[in-house]
């Protein structure tokens, strides 16, 4: 009894729990299970979102869209019959005169076995066309059309892809940026924001198109298929179609940015022409009122295009190529180099508001001895007893070393407690050692020379310096005994009091040479605040975004990002030394003829002395009109020799197409600028996409208008 007492318990427990479980599975979960398998039923296609144009203030495209013929191949088709998907691929390799293994390599999906890597696999859904061959004639894509029973599944049709069509020949590369494939990180931090991007996306990689990827990207469209355990779609479930990203209005003007391009050419040329090197260099224009960047360009630059389908290694290796200039290298917001004589303004600034007599006569011999150094004159001879404003208009060195001197021991010298540091001061004040903010990824920050340099500086490279004093630099002994002696020497030196800030420091960095390194940007902005009263604008490219279908979406304000405190009579002492300058200082080779009693010029000329360098960097600031202030032009030359010889003709040129200038005349209609004046008002963008330009821009251009010739696999 016992025992069948027991048998009947566990049958009824073994019941109670199937019915448990029965329950559990239909009532609980059940509709989780259906969901799941209502998802094993469905597929999703994803349709791409034409990307948002980047536009000038004028309209004019910088960036746009155009239709491509492109080849693509139904994957279900190929692989649902392998023998006769083989077939296929063999015929279509030889319209396409392709190896037949590339493109079995395209329809392979990514990370399964043997794939190749991205973008060559396919990161897609397996049941939407995938393109094999971009840019094909209409040659190719006519023998696939009137071949298709012989090749099922592949089709040829039009397709969206990134067009340069270089107004004015402006190129422009490294500021518009280029697209890449999205990373799986990059799609989890999308879906973390609610936003949907897709393995097939291609996202902004630097630039334009990375600064604003969200923006332009738009929102790609979804058709879900219902498919047969076979995988054969038996049906569309719905479809959404894809929103188109906003138009990117920007503050660059496309025909003053040809003229800046050219003439930062020409400067390089001017450098070579001289027997310099002249290997880089960078050219910007700002509105000092505001911070907005009117134009700005970079050499050596490179056809942005070679982005457009996929770039090959070569190209890529040639873009981050040192022999080759690293093109990919943005200079005027990602290389630093001392600013050099340019930097005598900050000095300016921050000995006149210091109370230093900037009208008393100071001596100006071609040497100074301050401690146990002697300092020379660079770019300048003797002149004798001078004042401030002279110094700077003959660009006299030794006046700044010994104002740098005086400033130091004012602080105390070695023994300082509680340094005011004025330089340096004013300097970091002015946004030098920090990004300007401008709207491009990867802008570099730079360094301002000072004590609190010198310290972080010890700090990081003690233990190198002390162990180099020992060991010393075998190296470089090899090739240059004397050489490597020196660097010896300066490591035992560094090794022991590496954190102090000398006195020759100090003369140093009053002159924008030692520790002090910078961007053509940062400089491009402390002329500005100077041009404005003290106002340190955030560059900005940007300017509005606009909807596909004509809506203003956005206006983007000018953002401050500091006012830098000048004392009035400074800064009118200093602004009428920097007129002087191409009047009767080392400005006036460049301005000869310019008609400067119409439009005063307020301008720096810069000679850097780089370490190894073969020459110094050439750089020319200038900004006008000096008694109403509008525009801030800067040009340099790595490598380039002096600023006005190298740099100056070409902000001459620059300023000239900003006022009209011709000859002796000033015409304001001839300026380059539409209206000769940064535009006020945003292009139109009608309903369906055109853009209309301002009156006087050009003529409208339609997005995926052209169709683009040859074979882009």
């Amino acid at each position: 009894m016992s025992r069948l007492f027991i048998l009947r318990v566990l049958t009824v427990s073994m019941f109670l729990t199937l019915i448990g479980r029965l329950f559990f599975m239909q009532m609980v979960i059940g509709n989780t299970y259906a969901q799941q398998a209502s998802n094993n039923q469905l597929r999703a296609v994803v349709v791409p979102a034409p990307r948002g144009l980047i536009l000038d203030q004028a309209g004019r495209v910088l960036t746009g869209n155009q239709s491509s013929l492109v080849v693509t191949v139904d994957r279900t088709a190929i692989t649902s019959h392998p023998a006769a998907g083989l077939t296929t691929l063999s015929k279509l390799a030889a319209i396409l005169k392709t190896p037949v293994a590339e493109l079995q390599a395209r329809l392979t999906l990514c990370g399964t076995p043997g794939a190749a890597p991205s973008p060559i696999c396919w990161n897609g859904s397996p049941f939407q066309p995938i393109p094999v061959a971009k840019g094909v004639g209409t040659d190719i894509a006519l023998q696939v059309l009137e071949r298709r029973s012989e090749l099922p599944g592949v089709q040829a049709e039009l397709q969206s892809e990134r067009e340069f069509p270089k107004v004015f020949g402006v190129n422009l590369a490294q500021v518009l940026g280029y697209l890449g494939p999205v990373s799986d990180a990059e799609i989890a931090a999308d879906s973390a924001k609610g936003l949907q991007l897709k393995r097939t996306d291609v996202v902004g990689r630097s630039g334009l198109e990375q600064s604003y990827d969200l923006q332009l990207r738009g929102t790609p469209g979804v058709t879900e298929l219902a498919v047969d355990r076979n995988s054969t779609v038996i049906g569309t479930v719905s479809k959404t179609d894809p929103v188109p990203g906003n138009y990117l209005v920007t503050n660059i003007d496309a025909r003053l940015q040809a003229v800046v391009e050219k003439q930062l050419a020409a400067a390089i040329a001017r450098a070579r022409q001289q027997g310099f090197p002249g290997d880089s260099g960078a050219a910007v224009v700002v509105d000092v009122n505001n911070g907005k960047v009117l134009a700005i360009a970079s050499y050596p630059t490179y056809d942005p295009s070679v982005w457009v389908g996929g770039i090959s290694s070569k190209d890529y290796q040639a873009l981050t190529d040192k022999q080759s200039g690293t093109p990919l290298l943005f200079r005027p917001t990602q290389a630093l180099f001392p600013p050099a004589s340019t930097f005598k303004a900050i000095s300016t600034v921050a000995a006149g508001n210091a109370g230093y007599p900037l009208t008393a006569p100071i001596a100006c011999p071609s040497d100074i001895k301050l401690g146990n150094l002697l300092m020379h004159n660079h770019e300048s001879a003797a002149y004798g007893n001078i004042s401030v404003q002279r110094a700077i208009e003959v660009s006299c060195n030794t006046v700044f070393y010994k104002i740098g001197y005086d400033l130091w021991l004012r602080d105390g010298g070695n023994k300082a407690k509680n340094p005011k540091d004025p330089i340096s001061t004013t300097a970091k004040a002015f946004g030098l050692g920090s990004p300007t903010g401008i709207d491009l990824p990867g802008e570099a920050s730079g360094r301002v020379g000072g004590r609190q340099f010198k310290t972080e500086q010890y700090a990081q490279f003690r233990e190198i310096w002390c162990r180099r004093s020992q060991i010393g630099y075998p190296e470089v002994s090899k090739t240059d005994p004397v050489r490597g002696a020196y660097l010896t020497a300066l490591a035992k030196e560094n090794c022991i009091d590496g954190w102090l800030y000398r006195g020759g420091d100090a003369a140093n960095t009053a002159i924008g040479q030692g520790d002090t390194a910078v961007t053509p940007l940062q400089m491009a902005m402390v002329y500005a605040a100077i041009a404005n009263g003290g106002t340190v604008w955030e560059p900005q490219i940007a300017k509005a975004f606009i909807s596909s279908d004509g809506r203003t979406v956005t206006t983007i304000k000018p953002k401050a990002k500091a006012h830098v405190f000048i004392k009035k009579a400074v800064r009118d002492y200093l602004i009428n030394a920097l007129q002087g300058v191409p009047l009767r200082g080392t400005g006036i080779y460049p301005f000869q003829g310019f008609p400067l009693d119409k439009i005063k010029v307020a301008a720096k000329t810069g000679s850097g002395e780089v370490s190894n360098a073969k020459a110094p960097v050439s750089w020319f600031n200038a900004f006008a009109p000096a008694d109403h202030p509008k525009y801030e032009v800067v040009v340099m030359v790595s490598q380039g020799g002096t600023g006005a010889v190298t740099s100056g003709p070409s902000v001459r040129m620059i300023m000239e197409a900003l006022f009209g200038v011709q000859g002796s005349t000033v015409n304001p209609a001839k300026s380059v600028l539409v209206g000769s004046a940064p535009a006020t008002r945003l292009p139109t963008v009608r309903a369906d996409g055109t853009v209309v330009p301002l009156p006087g821009a050009g003529q409208a251009w339609s997005p995926l208008a052209k169709q683009k010739a040859g074979v882009k696999r």
